[in-house]
């Protein structure tokens, strides 16, 4: 039953992800492919976003932070597979996304976002790894359903507060 719901969480989180990066949490995909901005930057980490004349380190930290679910609903969803097949699997999902960011022109393709979103998910990885040695594996996975299925819930919340407030 966990794995299953572990599964469906995993597809729910990777929808909402594809929405994040991709369409900016926007409905009108026409008037986000209008304002079409095709960048590269193929120099790790050279680019980083200024801000009032000071790096802005938010955006790396924001773009590992939100694999981190990555990492852990993977682990809970496929027990058997090793590290690097889920590494693997983490680093080609965020490599299509930056390609489908090149592609439609949306935002800027950075190669800093391939491996800083690939850390976020390997830290997931290693969290639930790591948590798994003093928590039973059963009572980790319920754990990390019930936190899914909450913070899902408040961000469909806030998504709709925000909506009508608009």
């Amino acid at each position: 039953m966990e794995k299953t719901v572990s599964r469906g969480l995993l597809v729910i989180y990777l929808v909402i992800l594809i929405w994040f990066v991709l369409f900016k949490l926007t409905f009108s995909i026409p008037s986000l492919l209008a304002g079409a901005n095709r960048t590269l930057n193929l120099i790790p980490f050279a680019a980083p976003a200024i801000k009032n004349g000071r790096i802005n380190y938010g955006e790396m930290i924001m773009n590992c932070v939100i694999f981190i679910p990555f990492g852990l609903l993977l682990s809970a969803s496929f027990k058997k597979a090793k590290l690097l097949p889920k590494l693997g699997f983490i680093l080609a999902f965020s490599f299509i996304v930056e390609l489908l960011q090149y592609i439609f022109g949306i935002g800027a393709t950075d190669i800093t976002d391939l491996i800083t979103n690939t850390l976020g998910g390997f830290l997931g990885l290693q969290l639930y790894d790591l948590s798994n040695k003093y928590i039973s594996s059963k009572n980790l996975d319920r754990a990390i359903i019930v936190i899914g299925i909450l913070l899902l819930l408040a961000s469909l919340f806030m998504r709709f507060i925000f909506i009508i407030l608009r």
